[in-house]
């Protein structure tokens, strides 16, 4: 196998890093500098739901399985990217916009909205959301990671969160904050969106990439 060409899906992670509403603020400070200590080291201080980042079953339900928990597989796959742009603001995902997307167990569904255009506004918490029968729709045909270009799959500032509710009781995933998803202009790329392994981590931060192979 050779990898060809490698797509970056990932926020960069910095003070500037925008946060879901009521999240912590990202500070990065040094620690330790080559002047003072003879190496550098950075002091890193942040949410687990940072920048693009994966959601755990445990982010939503108590009982559920921490990141640390999770089975590797779950974040490496064949991506299938739904390009559902042109909708307007906090306008709902539906089945019918996804349509018959060709996707099963294994595949990593990446929802394009291109929502991604507004971050680093307040527009951007006005993303459109992934509604409950679509998320039904893509669980049963066995998929149980699902990506999106918006800071969440639900509508960020509502009180419920059915598609994280659904995905977490089948045991799957979300990644939210991508980015460049109109970049993956090749078949069937490999995705992945392993997570830092944090002990009991309701989520975990990122490095989200598309990879061309042959």
């Amino acid at each position: 196998m050779r990898v060809r060409r490698i797509v970056d899906l990932s926020r960069l992670v910095s003070a500037e890093t925008q946060v879901y509403p009521g999240d912590p603020a990202t500070a990065l400070t040094p620690h330790a500098t080559l002047r003072a200590d003879g190496y550098n080291l950075l002091r890193i201080d942040m949410g687990s739901q940072t920048g693009t980042h994966v959601d755990a079953p445990r982010h939503m339900r108590e009982t559920g399985e921490p990141v640390d928990g999770l089975d590797p597989r779950l974040f490496v796959g064949r991506g299938v990217v739904v390009d559902v742009r042109g909708l307007t603001a906090r306008t709902p995902i539906t089945a019918a916009t996804i349509g018959d997307v060709a996707c099963g167990p294994g595949d990593i569904v990446l929802l394009h909205t291109g929502w991604d255009a507004h971050y680093g506004t307040d527009a951007y918490f006005d993303h459109p959301f992934l509604d409950a029968d679509a998320c039904r729709r893509l669980l049963d045909r066995g998929v149980r990671t699902i990506g999106i270009d918006a800071p969440s799959l639900d509508t960020t500032g509502a009180s419920e969160f059915p598609a994280h509710w659904l995905v977490a009781d089948a045991g799957g995933v979300i990644c939210e904050n991508l980015c460049g998803l109109e970049r993956i202009d090749f078949p069937d790329p490999l995705i992945s969106v392993l997570p830092i392994r944090l002990a009991g981590g309701d989520g975990a931060p990122v490095r989200a990439v598309a990879m061309d192979v042959e």
